[in-house]
């Protein structure tokens, strides 16, 4: 009976040690100002129920597109959830935007680490 009870033990520490690691994968979408864009998403009237039928996604992107001042980036992927860059990221994407005409849509692809909708960036590139 012990050693089934230190099993299920191990078994509950490892699950808790599970639960906070982060998912590495590749995500492509549109570089944003992260805080243009959050304050598009939160610019909804509170008895809208139909917030995703009558939204220009393509409007917002282009609206929150990054500038010369920009110091927090996200990505929108195609869903439409916003991706935060972590803040090696964002010094990745300041240096990919030097240059770029004001409201350029800049299509992006981000390899690295996802934890609590911020990816720990290892790489940046531009897809356009």
């Amino acid at each position: 009976m012990a050693l089934k009870g230190r099993c299920i033990v191990r078994l509950a520490v490892l699950f808790c040690l599970s639960a906070g690691l982060s998912f590495a994968g590749t995500w492509s979408g549109t570089l944003v100002d992260a805080r243009c864009w959050g304050f598009e998403e939160r610019n909804i009237p509170p008895n809208d129920t139909t917030q995703f039928v009558d939204r220009d996604r393509n409007e917002e992107v282009r609206f929150c597109s990054p500038g010369a001042k920009t110091k927090t980036f996200a990505i929108v992927p195609p869903d439409g959830m916003s991706l935060a860059l972590d803040g090696a990221g964002n010094a990745k994407a300041a240096g990919l935007i030097r240059g770029a005409s004001k409201y350029a849509v800049i299509r992006v692809s981000v390899t690295g680490d996802l934890a609590n909708q911020t990816i720990q960036v290892r790489s940046i590139a531009r897809t356009d």
